[in-house]
């Protein structure tokens, strides 16, 4: 498969058109699902294990549930993931997958093997509204929030085709909520799948393995940490409010005064937590000794670590990528000054699957309404998947 293969590669269990989705429902919300039902709250935890564990969507072959549940699950309930369209695999070993998740509508998944991590970097919604001027994402408009099923379900496709895998280095160990769209913007649906993510009858993994990047919504950071808290990266970018107005406009809500506060509240009582602080570097623009002495004295107080990202280009984006050596130098100046400091790796950037590159598929909301209005709705990807 060369760095440009576009084709499907896994076949979704058949869409159902009525029925309870398991797959994105928590233990918890299990559990009130079989007692609503007369059922024990212990079925919960063995439907999880045959859903996430096992990765078995058939209710019919969990054989440790008794003939009569097994025929109501299947009446009455499903377990549908996201259906694959297409599969992009990098010559660096970065895979991206096209995740339809409504008949209009796909978003992107990248898998980035680094043994002896692999690293699985999933979308939390269909675009995003956020409009950061350098993000590929956001040039895609917005849809919807994806619900828990979608989100966990990029999880749960990723390891039914890569774990069956005899390599080591196509291993899930990490976890990143960096894709598509802002995580805290939907807040509920993220917290579910995390709580899947990190349930032992489920996925498993260690909330340190599991990293949630916000632009900065302040009240949700603070709600994240008392819901569910896991690693928190911000996507930060520049080092005062009138940059950071400029390149993340949400910023204008929530000024960089009120985020680090919220950053030192979500590490406070734990000398091993560190906020991780993204930083785009863009030529011209944010990446100057003074941008890099400003962040250093900015982040002096919080518990942090910098990860400097060499902007990957999209078309029209009026950015250019800081050269390497300009890169070195703002580094040298962070760790000079004792903030910990890694320029983070490009990987998958020829088949645009790096950091800012993502787009998916999206029809923004106010487009899909008037091409509904005039019956011209195009099937889904039709545009990307033809060219």
């Amino acid at each position: 498969m060369n760095a440009h293969d576009e084709h499907a590669v896994y076949e979704s269990p058949a869409r159902e058109a009525a029925g309870t989705n398991l797959l994105g429902l928590s233990r918890t919300a299990l559990e009130r699902y079989f007692e609503a039902r007369g059922e024990r709250p212990f079925r919960a935890v063995q439907v999880l294990k045959w859903i996430h564990q096992q990765r078995i969507a058939r209710f019919a072959a969990m054989t440790n549930l008794s003939k009569d549940l097994r025929a109501r699950l299947e009446a009455e309930a499903s377990v549908t993931p996201p259906e694959i369209v297409a599969v992009h695999e990098s010559v660096d070993g970065t895979i991206k997958w096209l995740v339809r998740v409504a008949p209009d509508n796909c978003v992107e998944m990248v898998f980035i093997p680094d043994t002896p991590r692999g690293t699985l970097c999933i979308s939390s919604q269909v675009g995003c509204a956020l409009n950061c001027t350098f993000c590929a994402t956001a040039r895609q408009g917005f849809n919807r929030n994806l619900g828990s099923a979608e989100i966990i379900g990029q999880l749960w496709l990723a390891r039914s085709m890569l774990e069956s895998s005899s390599e080591r280095s196509r291993t899930i160990t990490n976890i990143v909520l960096m894709g598509m769209g802002e995580p805290l913007l939907n807040f509920d649906n993220v917290v579910e799948a995390l709580e899947l993510m990190l349930d032992d009858n489920a996925h498993g993994f260690a909330r340190r393995r599991v990293t949630l990047s916000t632009a900065g919504v302040v009240p949700k950071i603070d709600a994240l940490r008392q819901r569910c808290p896991v690693s928190l990266a911000v996507s930060l970018h520049a080092p005062n409010d009138r940059l950071r107005d400029e390149l993340v406009p949400l910023n204008k809500h929530y000024p960089i005064r009120d985020l680090l506060a919220a950053c030192r509240r979500y590490v406070a009582g734990d000398p091993r937590e560190k906020v991780t602080f993204e930083y785009v570097m863009l030529a011209g623009v944010n990446d100057s000794r003074q941008h890099a002495l400003e962040l250093a004295a900015l982040l002096a107080d919080v518990p942090s670590k910098v990860n400097l990202i060499p902007f990957n280009p999209f078309p029209s984006s009026g950015y250019r990528r800081s050269p390497e050596h300009v890169i070195d130098a703002f580094r040298d100046v962070l760790l000079s000054r004792g903030i910990m400091t890694i320029t983070r790796k490009t990987r998958g950037g020829d088949i645009d699957a790096a950091c800012g590159q993502l787009a998916g598929v999206v029809q923004p909301r106010s487009q899909r309404m008037r091409a509904r209005r005039a019956g011209r709705l195009a099937p889904a990807g039709a545009e990307r998947l033809q060219s």
